[in-house]
């Protein structure tokens, strides 16, 4: 992967590249995107600063500010982990993460991007304590600003197509802790039943039994958001901050999480315990962690078999598709890019599902029935479009209007 790289549309890239054309860029889509806001206050010298009243007063105006997590001494906390957890829960605080990034961290772009018009960079495999991949985020077309993505385009005759797990992790969760101190499964259940999310808002009454993703979307994404962090021991203050909602609901979906899948919590307690008394955590294809070498808290001990398993089923795809001649281009995370000729790319899709299916019941030790089978979803991408990720949508036509604006002999490409 490292050596094939990521198709790159080099029209664009280049003048991203040119360090006054950035800067302009970044200026300009500052009072365009904060008009919305209103929290970017331009100084003296015409440079644009966050201002934290400004942000207050937003998060006030929208009912968010209660939910915002605080420092001891009452200060809002800024850290990008925070932005990151709360805008999954709050999307119209999307745009302004992606700006706040933009204005942050990227006075440059970094792309590691070569005369071939591929990125391509170190994948660092093994490097984090679970043994996932952690390349360098600002050389890295995967990075969390995910506007870049739109920067990746198949040649002239050929395709990508990003293929990624579906509801992995809920998975991984139910399957690791099936049969532990009981036969029902309820998380199984769940997510045999096409949609766990919206089963599990179902099964509490917080949504109908006729409900669909189309009809209660925000339902879901609530109950989606909530499922994935409560599973690693997040507790109701943390909760309510990142989904929005106050500490005496959080605490009821807790209680209803807890209620519903008390065989994940038996496995999850007791596999705390035992990392802790033996000090070492195992994955099921032998890679191992000692809790006392890093600071372990109990959350990232719960996390850490379902970030294993991830990671080896992950790896064991790879592996497969490389040997059935599949083109990877890249692991982002519970997904792999892929690329090939257009006529032959759906074929190839094909095969890379079965491949992940089955890397999934290597690791989890399916049974026939396929009851621990993870499945997948893709999208396909054939030259001349290009990739997109919904998240970066909007900062994606921001930037392309203003590289526009800056120079228009760019306006026919952008």
């Amino acid at each position: 992967m490292e050596h094939n790289g990521v198709p790159i549309d080099m029209e664009i890239f280049q003048p991203l590249t040119d360090k006054k054309t950035w800067g302009r860029i970044r200026d300009a889509m500052v009072p365009t995107v904060d008009a919305k806001y209103g929290v970017y206050v331009q100084q003296p010298n015409g440079d644009w600063a966050f201002n934290m009243e400004c942000f207050a007063a937003y998060l006030e105006r929208e009912g968010l500010l209660a939910g915002w997590p605080r420092t001891e001494a009452g200060k809002l906390i800024m850290k990008d982990k925070v932005w990151d957890e709360l805008s999954k829960s709050w999307p119209q605080l999307q745009d302004l993460r992606q700006l706040r990034h933009v204005r942050n961290k990227m006075r440059r772009i970094k792309l590691s991007v070569g005369p071939s018009g591929r990125n391509r960079t170190v994948l660092w495999p093994f490097k984090s304590k679970t043994s996932r991949t952690q390349p360098k985020a600002k050389e890295w077309i995967f990075s969390p600003a995910t506007w870049l993505r739109s920067l990746i385009k198949p040649a002239p005759g050929m395709a990508v197509a990003y293929i990624d797990w579906s509801a992995m992790e809920f998975l991984l969760a139910a399957s690791l802790s099936d049969g532990h101190c009981g036969p029902v499964n309820r998380m199984l259940e769940m997510y045999q039943s096409g949609d766990p999310y919206l089963s599990f808002a179902k099964a509490i009454g917080a949504a109908p039994s006729s409900a669909t993703k189309s009809s209660h979307g925000a339902v879901r994404t609530l109950y989606k958001n909530m499922l994935l962090a409560v599973q690693y021991g997040m507790q109701s203050k943390t909760l309510a901050a990142r989904l929005g909602v106050t500490e005496l609901e959080a605490h009821e979906m807790l209680a209803q999480h807890r209620a519903q899948f008390r065989q994940y919590w038996a496995w999850s307690d007791d596999f705390v315990q035992h990392a802790l008394q033996t000090g070492v955590m195992r994955a099921a294809f032998g890679w191992h962690h000692r809790t006392g070498v890093v600071q372990f808290n109990d959350r990232s001990i719960r996390n850490w078999p379902i970030q294993a398993a991830g990671a080896d089923i992950l790896r064991i795809a790879c592996i497969m598709a490389h040997r059935r001649g599949i083109k990877l281009l890249a692991p982002v995370h519970d997904a792999v890019l892929i690329e090939a000729p257009i006529e032959r790319i759906e074929s190839d899709v094909a095969l890379m599902r079965e491949i992940m299916r089955r890397a999934s019941r290597v690791v989890l030790n399916a049974d026939p029935a396929g009851t621990h089978e993870l499945r997948t979803d893709f999208v396909i991408v054939r030259h001349p479009e290009r990739y997109v990720d919904k998240r970066g949508t909007n900062m994606w036509r921001q930037v392309m209007d203003q590289l526009a604006a800056v120079n228009p002999k760019h306006r026919k490409i952008a």
